[in-house]
């Protein structure tokens, strides 16, 4: 049992969430190996809790079987496949909580046996059911939600299908104001089995090459035409950019001018900004808005990326994670879209230097009105030689906002889940079981899920909203939580972000000890802004576009 006290408790395989990851890794060191798995957040079954879905490894090299892989796949993982899992929450009369997950992977219809990496969410077509796409070493895949407990993959049909590539982030928007959702896609390297190559670490041992060895791929911004069809825009609308190996994508309106624009993470050479110039196209600026490198000058090794308004000043700021004897970045707006970097000064930059990072997330995990942030770590080459079937681990960090600008490592308080060292990757974040704080699902490489249920932040007041409009989750659209005492809370409605992870598009936002009903201004994708008084607290609610009053 944990300790008391406790802020974060794994209960992934009390619950049934049982699932571990098999990379494939034989000794030959084949590069996708180092990058999976993803995980996602998303209520398939429209029954008000969050179902998980995970992607899964396989074997790499012809002629390789199970029986070559140095960390084999336990029974209970074959087939190996991506898996979802239902969650069958039940609360009680007296508000206490049963959770428990059911393995519905044959019946969904989702058949994912490509080697898995990442995954996105959304609703597509507007028919109020939330679809999945899977990034993969091999072609992307599409499964539509058939709003009956069943998937269908759409893969071909839709458009999204592409060429074999390795594609790790993607990213649902609606970039163009028209009430569909379109899709980027991040790839990260020009990579296959064929044009592999061998590369030694630090002690000169054979690791995991880097990705500047095989160079990056174009990125892809597909632009939904309705009724599940896409049409590759990238060409017009990315003109200009300088692509590089992406492995983290977030999408928010950096600018504050009510179009969305898109922040790429890249490994090892400079970041992407691209700004919406609400005519189809955007624009890359990330190097004149202090985004592409940092305070030194320097380009990074960026993996997990995202956005949120930590410091209540009313605009969307970034945090990505970096590679050991980087540290991870802070980087705060001006509001205008450009960037200055606090990393050292904010104390997560020096704290994060021996990790590195990739799922990371904005999130109050105790719900006193500030963001915290939590980092997924996993190492991606060895200062020396092997000791052990995939010794690429590192501890989780989480750092708790002091509202001043500076952050705590709080790690050592969070429980002793923090204290496992395992190649985190994905990291998906979440209320699953309902209760008022976010929990955090946890994708291990070659590595059991983790399912940190949050056990701290439902102690203090907070507010739960679903933005719906077009009867789907309106992706993109921010709510301004206005009280009377303390500052006006800014959130945006967002499933992605993190690392190769899909994200619960509630919003939920601490309130402290306030009991005051808050009025709360929404502004939807689209520019047009609603407001509702005097809301309740402690619930979860919908704001549904057209219901509120209307506002310039």
């Amino acid at each position: 049992m944990p300790k008391r006290g406790d802020w974060f408790v794994d209960r992934a395989l009390e619950t049934g969430l049982d699932f571990v990851h098999f990379n494939g890794a034989s000794g030959e060191f084949f590069y996708p190996e180092i990058l999976p798995p993803g995980v996602a957040l998303l209520d398939y079954d429209n029954d008000g809790d969050l179902d998980v879905y995970v992607v899964q490894g396989q074997m790499l090299g012809a002629g390789k079987s199970l029986t070559d892989a140095l960390l084999p796949p336990p029974a209970r993982s074959l087939p190996l496949r991506g898996r979802l899992f239902r969650n069958d929450l039940q609360v009680r009369d007296d508000g206490s909580r049963v959770l428990h997950f059911t393995d519905v992977t044959a019946q969904s219809g989702i058949d994912a046996r490509q080697y898995g990496l990442g995954a996105a969410t959304g609703d597509i077509d507007n028919d109020g059911c939330v679809d999945l796409l899977l990034t993969n070493f091999g072609t992307n895949q599409l499964f539509h939600n058939n709003c009956n407990g069943t998937f269908t993959d759409i893969s071909r049909q839709s458009g999204i299908e592409d060429k074999p590539g390795v594609a790790v982030a993607a990213a649902f928007l609606d970039y163009d104001r028209d009430g569909w959702l379109d899709l980027y896609v991040g790839y990260n390297v020009n990579y296959t089995l064929e044009n592999g190559t061998q590369c030694p670490n630090v002690a000169g041992v054979r690791d995991y090459c880097p990705p500047r060895t095989y160079g990056g791929q174009p990125d892809r911004l597909y632009r939904n035409v309705g009724h599940g069809k896409f049409v590759d825009v990238s060409a017009a609308a990315l003109a200009g950019g300088t692509f590089g190996p992406t492995l983290g994508v977030s999408t928010a309106d950096f600018n504050g001018d009510g179009w969305i624009d898109i922040y790429v993470a890249n490994d090892g050479v400079e970041n992407l900004l691209w700004i919406n110039q609400r005519n189809g196209t955007f624009k890359e600026t990330a190097l004149l808005s202090g985004a592409a490198v940092n305070e030194l000058g320097k380009p990074e090794a960026s993996m997990g990326v995202d956005a949120a308004d930590f410091d209540n000043d009313g605009d969307e700021d970034l945090f990505f994670t970096n590679l050991t004897g980087e540290g991870h970045d802070l980087l705060v707006n001006d509001g205008a879209g450009r960037f200055e970097d606090v990393s050292a000064r904010s104390g997560i930059g020096p704290a994060s230097l021996p990790y590195t990072g990739f799922g990371a997330a904005w999130f109050d995990f105790d719900n006193d009105g500030l963001l915290d942030i939590l980092t997924v770590n996993g190492k991606v080459a060895l200062e020396g030689r092997a000791n052990g079937k995939f010794p690429y681990d590192q501890r989780k960090q989480l750092f708790r906002n002091l509202g001043d600008g500076r952050f705590e490592d709080v790690t050592g308080k969070a429980g002793k889940a923090f204290a496992l060292s395992e190649v985190g990757r994905g990291a998906a974040f979440g209320d699953i079981d309902n209760d008022g704080d976010t929990d955090v699902v946890v994708a291990n490489n070659s590595g059991p899920v983790r399912l940190l249920v949050n056990d701290v932040g439902n102690r203090s007041h907070w507010l739960g909203l679903r933005l719906v409009g077009e009867r789907r989750d309106m992706l993109g659209a921010t709510v301004a939580i206005v009280r009377r005492t303390g500052p006006t809370l800014r959130r945006r409605a967002r499933a992605d972000g993190s690392y190769a992870s899909a994200n619960d598009p509630r919003v939920l936002a601490g309130l402290g000890r306030s009991t005051e009903k808050p009025t709360l201004r929404v502004r939807w994708p689209d520019g047009r802004t609603e407001e509702w008084d005097n809301v309740a607290i402690d619930q979860y609610i919908t704001l549904t576009k057209g219901g509120g009053q209307k506002r310039p």
